[in-house]
């Protein structure tokens, strides 16, 4: 999974034609052949059959500019727009002196307006690759400093563009100045530019690529949302049954920095809304003494959504987190010190992500770093209460214990749902939880939170948004339902919930909710997926009539009048 993939091995996967239809366009001011190609065999590697419309060489007015183009009748789902560096300062050595200090803002602007031309034509996420910086040499090292000089205002323009896509939900910056410089003097070759317009070697394509075909296939879903952590010798240096307490390093001990420096990442993950879980062959009251009193240790018992130590084999183990977590072992990274340990989850459980950690544990933050493992397309502040809310599954979970009779126990939670339209405030998190969900999702159609914002805007859609809290703590968001109009009534062209929920009555509380809100007939469809069929017969169980099928698909109808399926959940006003 981590080995990087080679510019021919790309070129051969572009003739792949198996897995999810998805369609892109690449536009660029350098030649673009190469980097058409590697795109297509780097989604293709991610499981989509790609289609790819190359616009070729310095197009990119031809094509955004013309209504009619090439461009517009593809309606790609995505586009990579690419502004070479070469062809910039090109560009820049045009301009008069006195408007160059402007010449970032012009440029940034010029970018705006192909923007909102894209946006009137088609409603597809584009990926924009930002800026290397070059030093021209005109003004040495000075150059940094001055706001006439080319590398001053790359580095301004970089700063823009970010901000356009802090703004632009469906807008994407692409890294490629991290990716040149990863590659080093590998990554460029003048004289592939000046013979063939190509604006960087092969190997920088390949990683470039790959960088984008991750970041397309977060937007459909495929997100790790857990580290699963070992202890000794990965958190902290040593064995804490052996060395005890004051012999584990960590802070200024032996290789303390490089465990600090760890689990300060790790932290930082769990804030941002991953899921730490600990998985040790340890005694559990050896285990949790660190995270309870060693003064350097940053992860506490608090951080920790699901803690298991014993002296099960890691596998069993991983899949007992699994079934809590109630996630895909493929949104799951295992990070483990011992290869024979690694080697096992891997055999057992080859979806989940197992990284083979450098034996010297200076190394390995950087390593880690190198994969790229937690993008993400959105981040909501609820993010942040994601390790609150799963402590808080685990104490129901523990209660359940208590109950013989399952319907006693779930009147006892008190459950309290709250159903509101979409509003500006939920657009990050109805993203957010379009992407995450893959198991219960009945038609797997992604959203973007241009895209909710444009719904919510929509007269033709009702909009949904469901919430659920009970007597151990909020949930937050768990369910979305997008109804679109249709000529004799009303279709359910999205549905999704979180997994968390399930098996709680919240499917019977919506469609009670959704039926109440249409005016006429009420149909829907189920699209299965490899990751989907834990709902395949959702529909039915409902009180829905199959009315067809194609392709794989079914089509339902709700007969109306609907009566109420009986639920345990209370509405709860919005206050």
């Amino acid at each position: 999974m981590f080995t990087q993939v080679t510019y021919r091995q790309l070129e051969r996967a572009s003739r792949l034609h198996e897995g999810q239809p998805l369609s892109i366009a690449v536009l660029g001011t350098a030649a673009t052949q190469r980097i058409a190609a590697a795109l297509t065999g780097a989604l293709n590697l991610r499981g989509f059959d790609t289609s790819c419309y190359d616009a070729g060489y310095n197009q990119v007015d031809a094509q955004i500019l013309d209504p009619s183009s090439e461009l517009y009748a593809a309606a790609p789902d995505h586009i990579l727009l690419f502004f070479c560096i070469e062809k910039l300062l090109e560009d820049f050595r045009m301009e008069p002196l006195s408007a160059r200090t402007a010449f970032a803002d012009k440029t940034a602007q010029k970018i705006q307006t192909y923007l909102h031309l894209i946006r009137n034509h088609l409603n597809c996420t584009v990926f924009l690759c930002d800026f290397p910086t070059v030093n021209d040499g005109v003004f040495g090292d000075y150059a940094y400093s001055q706001p006439a000089s080319f590398p001053y205002q790359v580095r301004r323009l970089n700063f823009l563009l970010s901000e356009m896509a802090a703004a632009d939900k469906a807008l994407r910056i692409v890294p490629l100045s991290e990716i040149l410089a990863q590659e080093g003097a590998a990554a460029r070759d003048e004289r592939l530019y000046h013979a063939a317009r190509m604006a960087f070697t092969d190997s920088a394509t390949a990683l470039l690529a790959q960088r984008i075909a991750n970041e397309i296939a977060i937007l459909r879903g495929s997100l790790r949302k857990a580290v699963i952590l070992d202890l000794d010798n990965t958190l902290w240096g040593g064995v804490i049954a052996d060395d005890g307490l004051e012999g584990i390093e960590l802070g200024e001990l032996s290789d303390g920095r490089a465990f600090t420096a760890l689990q300060s990442w790790l932290l930082e993950l769990r804030r941002r809304g991953i899921i730490l879980a600990v998985c040790s062959k340890n005694d559990d009251a050896n285990a949790r003494l660190p995270f309870e009193k060693h003064p350097d240790m940053v992860l506490r018992m608090e951080d920790i959504s699901v803690f298991t130590a014993n002296w099960n084999d890691k596998a069993s183990n991983i899949a007992a987190i699994q079934q809590t977590l109630n996630i895909g072992f493929d949104a799951m990274v295992f990070l483990d010190d011992n290869p024979f340990e690694r080697e096992q989850v891997k055999a057992v459980h080859p979806t989940v992500t197992v990284p083979d950690l450098p034996e010297d544990p200076a190394e390995r933050l950087s390593y880690l770093l190198s994969l790229n493992l937690f993008g993400t397309s959105s981040y909501s502040e609820e993010d942040g209460q994601r390790t609150a809310q799963y402590i808080a599954e685990a104490a129901r979970v523990e209660a359940s214990k208590t109950f013989t009779d399952y319907n006693a126990y779930l009147e006892s939670l008190d459950m309290q749902a709250e159903c509101m339209p979409f509003t500006p405030y939920w657009y990050e998190r109805i993203a957010e939880l379009s992407q995450r969900s893959n198991q219960f999702n009945l038609r797997t159609l992604r959203m973007t939170a241009a895209d909710v914002e444009r719904y919510a805007q929509d007269e033709n859609y009702i909009t949904r948004a469901f919430t659920l809290s009970d007597k151990f703590g909020n949930h937050g968001l768990i369910s979305v339902v997008l109804l679109k109009r249709q000529d004799d009534g009303w279709f359910i062209e999205n549905w999704f919930m979180s997994c968390r929920v399930l098996k709680r009555g919240m499917e019977q509380f919506i469609i009670n909710h959704i039926s109440d809100c249409v005016d006429g007939p009420l149909t829907a469809e189920y699209i299965p997926t490899k990751k989907n069929a834990l709902v395949a017969e959702l529909y039915p169980t409902l009180g829905f009539e199959e009315i067809s099928r194609a392709d794989g698909a079914v089509q339902y109808r709700l007969p109306m009048p609907y009566t109420p399926i009986p639920t345990l959940i209370h509405v709860k006003e919005p206050q």
